[in-house]
Parts: C-alpha cells; sequence; structure tokens
C-alpha cells in the first residue's frame, strides 16, 4: 500500500508520520516554497502562520485536554511542540521556525516518507488524503470543488503583527500573567488610561482597511477575528474581550488600567512578540500608525504586520462519511482545516486520527474523548449552515448525572471522563510502543 499526502502543513506532517509508523509508504506533497501562498514564509512543513500559541495547556480547558490525549496517543507533532516550547504562562507557544525545522527533520528520518516539492492540481489516484489545508491552491481547490459537485465554502481569517522586542518602550509596558498565573511572568503588557483606550479605538474603527475581492463575501471566523471588526461591535467590545485589564495590576505601583494589550513571546530568544488577539485586515500604513497608539509602542519596529488571507474548506458533513473518507469515493479521505475544524491542535489531531484511520486502526476513538469529539464534529453536524469550530466542551456527550459545582467542576469532570476513555481505546487498540504514557502534569491541576 501506498499513500498519497497532499500538504505538509499541520495535519499532513502528522498523517505521514503516523502513516510511517504503521509501516506504509508515503508520497508528501507540497508545493511551498516553488508556490508560496498568501499567508506562509517558509517552504519548511508545519509552518505556523498566525500564531505561536496552541492554546491553553490546562486540562479544564478542552484544547489543553486534546493536546494531553495526543500526547498519550503519540503524536509526533505534539512532541515537536513539547520540544519547542516558550514561556506561555498555562499556555503553549512554540518557537515557530525551531518547531517547523524539528518536524522537518523528523520527516527526513523516516525512510518510508518520500517528499515532493510539487503544487498537486488534481486528485491523485490510489489512497490519497487530501490535508492541503485552508489556503490550498485554486488548482487544487477547484479539483476538490469539482469532486464535491458543488463550491466549497470559505470563512476568512487574520494574522496579528509582531514586535521587535527592543523597539518596546519598558518604562510604559511590565511583564505579568494573567492573575499571576505560573512561576514567570510570561506576557507583557501595554496599558491604557480610559483617554488613551477611546482615542485609540477611534483610530482603530477609521482606519484604512484591505477590501475583499469583489467576487468574495467576507465571512470571518468567530474565534479569530480582525481586530477592527471586533470594534465595529461596541466601544468597549475590546476592553471587554482581547483588551480585558481584569488580572492585571502593575507589579510595582499596583496601578489598575482600563485596558491592556497583551504581548507573547514570539521566539526562544525574546527578541519577537506579538500582539495577542490583534489579527487585523488594516492597511499596512495604518497598522505602522495606529498600533503605534497602544502605549509602549509608540516606536514599535514590526518584524511582521498582520494580514488577511481566505481560508477553504469543504462541507464534511454533507460530504465524508464517519472516517473522515469522501462518501462518493472512500479512497480519499480529508483531514485538517480543509474539513472545516479550526486551529493548530485541531489540526494535528485531525491529521493524527487520518494517519491512523487510514492506516488500519479500526476503532475509532470514544466521543467522550477530545479525539472522538473532534472527529465526529465535521462528519456529524448539520451540512445546512457548517461552520468551522474549534475543539470546545461544547462537543462534548454531556455527563450522565447533574455535575453541581459550576462550569470549571463540569470541565474538570469532563476532562476526567475522557481521559479514562482514552486510557480504554489506547489500550485495546495502540500497542505500548506505538504509544507515550507521558502527560503535562505541570498544568494538570492548575
Amino acid at each position: 500500500m501506498k499513500v498519497t499526502v497532499v500538504g505538509a502543513g499541520l495535519a499532513g506532517s502528522e498523517a505521514a508520520l503516523q502513516l510511517a509508523d504503521a509501516g506504509i509508504e508515503v508520497i508528501l506533497c507540497e508545493m511551498r516554497p516553488g508556490r508560496m501562498t498568501p499567508a506562509h514564509t517558509t517552504g519548511l512543513p508545519a509552518e505556523l502562520v498566525c500564531s505561536n500559541s496552541l492554546r491553553s495547556d490546562l486540562l479544564r480547558n478542552a484544547p489543553g485536554l486534546l493536546k494531553e490525549e495526543l500526547r498519550r496517543s503519540g503524536s509526533y507533532l505534539m512532541k515537536a511542540a513539547d520540544r519547542c516550547r516558550v514561556p506561555a504562562g498555562g499556555a503553549l507557544a512554540v518557537d515557530r521556525n525551531e518547531f517547523s525545522r524539528t518536524v522537518k527533520g523528523m520527516l527526513d528520518e523516516q525512510k518510508l516518507i518520500q517528499q515532493k516539492e510539487q503544487e498537486v492540481t488534481e486528485i491523485p489516484t490510489g489512497s490519497v488524503i487530501i490535508a492541503a489545508g485552508p489556503l490550498a491552491s485554486s488548482a487544487l481547490a477547484e479539483a476538490v470543488a469539482g469532486l464535491a459537485g458543488k463550491e466549497s465554502l470559505y470563512f476568512y481569517d487574520a494574522i496579528a503583527p509582531v514586535v521587535d522586542f527592543q523597539s518596546i518602550n519598558m518604562d510604559r509596558a511590565f511583564f505579568q500573567n494573567r492573575y499571576e498565573v505560573g512561576e514567570h511572568a510570561d506576557y507583557l503588557n501595554c496599558p491604557f488610561t480610559e483617554e488613551e483606550y477611546f482615542n485609540f479605538i477611534h483610530e482603530l474603527k477609521t482606519a484604512d482597511r484591505v477590501s475583499a475581492r469583489s467576487f468574495e463575501k467576507e465571512i470571518h471566523f468567530q474565534g479569530c477575528m480582525p481586530v477592527e471588526a471586533i470594534a465595529d461591535s461596541g466601544e468597549m467590545s475590546l476592553a471587554f474581550g482581547p483588551m480585558k485589564p481584569v488580572g492585571l495590576v502593575h507589579p510595582i505601583t499596583g496601578q489598575k488600567y482600563f485596558a491592556v494589550v497583551q504581548l507573547r513571546m514570539e521566539n526562544r530568544a525574546g527578541t519577537a512578540w506579538n500582539l495577542v488577539g490583534f489579527q487585523t485586515k488594516l492597511t499596512y500604513p495604518e497598522q505602522n500608525r495606529v498600533f503605534r497608539m497602544i502605549p509602549g509602542l509608540e516606536k514599535a519596529e514590526f518584524i511582521r504586520l498582520g494580514s488577511m488571507h481566505r481560508n477553504t474548506f469543504i462541507n464534511g458533513p454533507a460530504l465524508l462519511d464517519d472516517r473522515m473518507r469522501f462518501e462518493a469515493d472512500k479512497r480519499i479521505m480529508f483531514a485538517g482545516q480543509i474539513t472545516g475544524i479550526e486551529g493548530y491542535i485541531e489540526s494535528i489531531a485531525s491529521g493524527f486520527l487520518a494517519g491512523k484511520l487510514m492506516g488500519g486502526l479500526e476503532a475509532m476513538p470514544p466521543a467522550e474523548t477530545a479525539l472522538g469529539a473532534l472527529l465526529r464534529y465535521p462528519t456529524e453536524n448539520s451540512a445546512d449552515n457548517y461552520q468551522p469550530s474549534n475543539i470546545n466542551y461544547g462537543l462534548f456527550p454531556p455527563m450522565k448525572k447533574k455535575v453541581s459545582g459550576g462550569r470549571r467542576v463540569r470541565r474538570e469532570m469532563l476532562a476526567e471522563r475522557a481521559l479514562v476513555k482514552l486510557e480504554q481505546w489506547l489500550s485495546a487498540t495502540l500497542p505500548a510502543n506505538k504509544r507515550s504514557h507521558t502527560s503535562n502534569k505541570e498544568n494538570k491541576d492548575k
């Protein structure tokens, strides 16, 4: 058996590694760097384009549970992410260049994986996993649309700017985690007075933006809204959203603030910091002007400015079976964000599942696990108004008995149930030498 994997992003790289681990030959096709996308900057596999954060690492949060399940199940990219971790409080963030190089090394080590720099313009023959991501080339997107018999759905995603640390005014900015979670202060905070906030909001809302092309309708993914789109919904929307000041006071003066912009370390060297929650589609000149109104960033040097790109995904519930195979041609499997799941860790998980299922795994993960919930999202939802989603506890089956004690207790119980079910599934389906028993003990009980 030989499998062609289209796309060496997060899902495709993980799928290829899992297939090789099962003793299956893989042809891994990636069009970069010969043909780039509007968002990528390198030809490396598993490039993280929007942010360097894989979100929460706490078990009471669904992304944290999904990461823990992947660790225990033997995900290659989770191993890479843990090796390349940078400080981020209760979240898992990585040095994105080191992460991609680590994944590249893993792929190079596998003799069963043949890597090809090749744009795939039509559906390959034989067994295939299409993991081209949301930025599939127009030719491949047309081939997928032809296969599906209808136009693909799409939404817009936005990228946050990155700032050179040396250009940040530390007389205004200060280090602190929200509620001081964690042993080290991993976030850099730029605080606003009330007057500074409303001046900033006015300029943000009236700044020039990159327009969509005439034939494209803008549909923003709710979990990654451009900062100016959030501001459009109300003057206080950012103060209650990405710029909320709760849990933050100046570590020396004890002063509280009207709003705060947080920056998170982008690389291990600490030379680059990204603006948390500041995905944007402002024009480059306006980003330089408006974002320098943030206290502490008056003379900011932007290593990378924000940008906007179209993400394509298929109507999974209408097209895929319960194993992510195309209903009309079961040799074709889809994985990653092109299926309508959203997020880095979700893409890794989707690739993990695709590799395992294509590699011969019979028993699917239980619905009570994060892996099971994610697998079922693009295959069992209503096809009438299918929209992308991150992993969240709303996708899990409810507890059989009513849980008292509030949302946190309920989520902790859902996570506990998930890990019990996961271990039962792993014991029944995967040999011990094909998975890991390591766990994220550091953040388990926070």
